[in-house]
């Protein structure tokens, strides 16, 4: 069986993830024979005490073969002790910085690893048994710059095509230490699942596929429901429980959050949907969720703005913009600007604030917001023309009745905000309240 196909890299300058095993030499020794303008790199993850014997054989091996090589060193314990994350995953992503490195650099075209069938048969297992759902059966997500020439090469032809040509190639001991579970699937549930159902590695790598392509349609369907609105993402509480879960998770990455959740954050993101308006959930990084009528919305708390004195301009409001202005605006609020008392604020809410909406009798501004049924997340941003705890103006919803246009109106003052002027894309949002 072919390793690798001989016209996908022949004349590329491709980087092989070398770590001298039997799969990364295989590797590199199959693309320098189809032609492939080849060079490697070998991660140091400053583990293991036989990786100093590691990395010499790579280096004499590069040398031989006369194939440039680079190496990166790395305390991967020490990092997954600061970051307090798993040695697995810290390593990875280190591997994966290393790999953007060359190719960030132009020493290569592309970066290979060396994964082949058997690793996405053994990763299904692993992932099913640990309570996996169709994303993480995603075993081998497209990374740019990042290809998998033996994907679809089962481990027998990878050993018969080292055995064949003759290869060295450096053992991890570690391989071979049943302590691990990953190897305890690999030498003793995959072949017994092998000799129980012959072609059980093939249908696992094949489900995986599936598994993931499914799960793409789900994930493309739930982003489509996705709203932003006044710095926060909105999923529809009427959405399935497939669809929704994806949707909190996209809107938990578009608020830069990829990474260290967790099944019981989307469990308590659910709940909500079972929950009144106002009800909340704790998500990781700060990030919040909380029930807004028929959206749970998902947001980053932000600092309330300071308070600036009340006058015509454009003044930042958080991350976004009050505009205060004597030309008229399309959607803001118009006022008399005499009507307003001397030494008014703007600034947020307060508790003890009262307000006489336009045409309307005294309140507490709380009782305000309530009835408009602005949410509490909304609310407190909003910003307030205020003297003391009377409000004049609560910009983006209404004015007082004392400071409205008469017919002796000498001077008219528009006022209109927007909450966030960015989403986490960096996209602009038109939107005002």
């Amino acid at each position: 069986m072919q390793l690798v196909d001989d016209s996908a890299y022949r004349g590329k300058r491709v980087c092989v993830a070398l770590s001298g095993g039997r799969d990364s030499v295989a590797l590199l020794h199959a693309l320098a024979a189809a032609g492939a303008d080849v060079r490697a790199l070998h991660c140091d993850h400053g583990i293991r005490a036989a990786a100093g014997r590691d990395r010499a054989f790579v280096q004499e091996l590069c040398r031989a073969w006369g194939v440039p090589l680079r190496v990166f060193e790395a305390d991967i314990p020490a990092r997954a002790r600061r970051e307090k994350r798993g040695l697995e995953e810290t390593a990875r992503i280190w591997r994966y910085e290393c790999f953007q490195c060359v190719l960030r650099e132009g020493w290569a075209d592309v970066v290979a690893t060396a994964h082949h069938k058997n690793d996405a048969a053994e990763t299904v297992l692993f992932r099913l048994a640990r309570g996996t759902g169709l994303a993480g059966l995603n075993v081998f997500p497209p990374r740019e710059g990042v290809v998998r020439p033996m994907k679809d090469v089962p481990r027998s032809a990878v050993d018969a095509y080292v055995a064949r040509h003759g290869l060295p190639y450096a053992e991890d001991e570690s391989n071979a230490d049943l302590a691990f579970a990953r190897n305890r699937i690999r030498h003793t549930v995959l072949p017994a699942l092998e000799a129980a159902v012959p072609g059980a590695a093939d249908n696992l790598a094949a489900f995986a596929a599936r598994a993931a392509e499914d799960d793409a349609l789900l994930a493309s369907l739930a982003e489509r429901e996705l709203s932003f609105a006044a710095g926060g993402w909105r999923v529809p509480v009427l959405l399935p429980a497939p669809l929704f879960v994806r949707a909190v998770r996209a809107a938990m990455a578009r608020l830069g959050v990829t990474r260290d959740y967790t099944a019981a954050n989307f469990a308590e993101a659910s709940r909500l949907k079972e929950l009144r308006s106002g009800a909340r959930a704790s998500l990781p990084a700060g990030l919040y969720a909380v029930r807004e009528g028929a959206y749970v919305t998902l947001a980053r708390p932000l600092p309330p703005p300071a308070p600036v004195a009340f006058a015509c301009g454009t003044f930042a409001w958080g991350e976004g913009t009050l505009v205060v202005s004597g030309t008229p605006a399309e959607g803001a609020l118009r006022a008399d600007m005499d009507a307003f008392p001397a030494g008014c604020e703007v600034r947020t809410r307060r508790e003890g604030d009262v307000f006489t909406p336009f045409g309307g009798k005294k309140k507490t501004l709380k009782k305000f917001l309530t009835d408009r049924k602005i949410p509490a997340r909304i609310g407190r941003m909003l910003p307030v023309v205020a003297k003391g705890n009377e409000v004049y103006a609560v910009v983006g919803a209404e004015i007082a009745d004392g400071v409205k246009v008469t017919k002796n109106t000498v001077r008219k003052v528009w006022l209109s905000c927007t909450l966030s002027a960015r989403e986490n894309k960096g996209e602009q949002d038109a939107s005002r309240l």
